[in-house]
């Protein structure tokens, strides 16, 4: 069992390894209820589908390079 604490703001924050098995990101929604004596979260957005591995996690908002990108070419010997 991994632990965690409760925030000022009554938040928690869930475990990466718990995270990324179960799919869960940023904005994902639950719905909690109280059973017998401990909480159960239930998902009410869709889990994504996300290898163990975590790999392809990150988005980036910059677009990409070509493939054929040569860097040698911006260097500039006109001076």
């Amino acid at each position: 069992m991994l632990a965690t604490s409760v925030t000022s703001k009554g938040q928690i924050t869930i475990p990466k390894q718990i995270r990324q098995k179960l799919g869960i990101s940023k904005g994902s929604k639950f719905e909690a209820a109280i059973v017998g004596d401990h909480i159960e979260l239930y998902p009410t957005t869709t889990i994504h589908d996300v290898s163990e591995s975590g790999f392809a996690l990150l988005t980036s908002n910059r677009s990409a390079v070509p493939t054929d990108f040569d860097p040698a070419t911006l260097l500039s010997n006109d001076e």
